[in-house]
């Protein structure tokens, strides 16, 4: 059992790297016209991002001791998708990166990539 213990304490802290948002930050920022602006919409509905964004406040919000087994798979696929678009990098001009759908679609996902500027 302590594989799988280590495989939660990797994608837990790796989760927490890769989301650089506050619960706060990021509810806040999903109620913006910018926030659902961006991001693949299925049927004209919500965008996937949005969605997610959604759902990684709960996971911020979740105690460890109570995060499931899908919410370790969920978090890690977060982790993913974050890095993956991050390696993707922003417009080459750093004065358009503010506004632009990269980092706006990033946001969703709870990454803000001028955080830490």
């Amino acid at each position: 059992m302590s594989g799988q213990t280590d495989d939660h304490a990797e994608t837990y802290a790796a989760f927490h790297d890769a989301v650089n948002m506050t619960p706060a930050k990021l509810e806040a920022f999903l109620e913006t016209e910018e926030s659902q602006s961006v991001g693949q919409k299925k049927d004209g509905g919500e965008a996937t991002g949005h969605r997610e964004g959604r759902r990684i406040v709960t996971l911020l919000r979740t105690k460890k001791a109570d995060l499931t087994e899908d919410d370790y798979a969920h978090m890690a696929k977060v982790v993913g998708y974050v890095h993956r678009h991050l390696k993707q990098g922003g417009p080459a001009d750093q004065a358009k990166v503010k506004d632009s759908p990269w980092r706006l679609s990033l946001m969703n996902w709870g990454h803000d990539p001028l955080k830490d500027e």
